[in-house]
């Protein structure tokens, strides 16, 4: 998956040289170690399982993958659980704009891993079901995986990062705050950054990600900062890509930007009558965009918000 992404964004970018690499991801190489684990439980295999534990580490596949196109950037991970993404997307920009850095490769990469799988099975967060956002009979999250990668450069063009903001409520390890505090303080600091009225928001990729207590969370915050503005979670459609979210969700709002349309919340049914949002249910349609806001919320209270813009 990284590989592909790369190989995507730098194709896109001829002649493109990264200054450093951002990538944010939870699992990393997650998989390689419970097979590294297992064959040495078992007494089975364990010397070809000993040759793929060192690709355990989360940054090993961005460094493989950085050789096969010749570079050798110095790669920085970020790790706030499923706020990693737009973390390290929000990260890449403030390197540009400090002077840092003039090109920039990042984004965000996650693989499914069974102890995951198990893990939001244990804390009762996956739906038996099909994953619907905001909706009233909401009953978990679906899994998914994937990467998605940025060509980012210093000076103008035609679709920039132009907020980041970040914030930890500190709240509990799996929970968010009822009352949405640390995402609409992330959505008002990136509203901050990149100068902009909460009314210039023509459209909010949420985090969604269709369990009752995140949704509800998120919904408070967008109800307090973004009320009227178009939401939809395409979660809905991807499953949750855990520290690859924040990316993948960011190459959706860069596809509405520039074909210009609100990309669809499918599976929605039945408002939820406490967080009363605009959804975009079920079907895209065209609108004229300009600024989009994308959320990202992780355990242990870790919220990142961007804001993408046609300039």
């Amino acid at each position: 998956m990284v590989l592909v992404a790369m190989e995507d964004a730098l194709k896109g970018c001829p002649g493109f040289r990264p200054d450093v690499v951002v990538i944010g991801t939870t699992s990393g190489g997650m998989s390689l170690g419970e097979e590294f684990f297992r064959a040495l439980a078992s007494g089975k295999n364990v010397a070809h399982a000993t040759r793929k534990v060192r690709n355990y580490v989360p940054h090993q596949p961005i460094i493989q993958s950085l050789e096969v196109f010749g570079s050798d950037a110095p790669v920085r991970i970020i790790s706030n659980a499923c706020a990693s993404g737009s973390n390290a997307l929000g990260i890449a920009r403030q390197l540009i704009r400090d002077g840092m850095a003039t090109s920039v490769l990042a984004g965000g990469y996650d693989a499914i891993a069974e102890l995951v799988f198990a893990g939001f099975d244990c804390l009762k967060a996956s739906t038996p079901e099909i994953c619907r956002p905001f909706d009233a009979r909401r009953s978990g999250l679906a899994l998914g995986e994937g990467a998605a990668m940025f060509c980012l450069r210093s000076g103008a063009g035609e679709l920039q990062i132009t907020g980041y903001g970040s914030a930890i409520d500190t709240h509990h390890l799996t929970q968010p705050h009822p009352s949405g505090r640390g995402p609409e303080q992330a959505m008002v600091a990136a509203l901050q950054d990149a100068q902009l009225p909460p009314g210039s928001i023509d459209y909010i990729n949420a985090h969604g990600t269709g369990t009752p207590l995140n949704d509800s969370s998120e919904g408070r915050a967008i109800q307090n900062v973004c009320p009227s503005a178009p939401t939809s979670s395409t979660k809905s459609m991807t499953g949750h890509s855990l520290g690859a979210a924040g990316a993948i969700e960011a190459a959706f709002s860069v596809a509405a930007l520039r074909s210009q349309f609100l990309p669809p919340n499918i599976n929605f049914r039945e408002g939820d009558p406490d967080i009363a949002l605009n959804i975009v249910a079920n079907t895209s349609r065209a609108a004229r965009l300009r600024n989009v806001l994308s959320n990202s919320f992780g355990f242990g209270g870790s919220n990142a918000s961007i804001i993408l813009s046609l300039t």
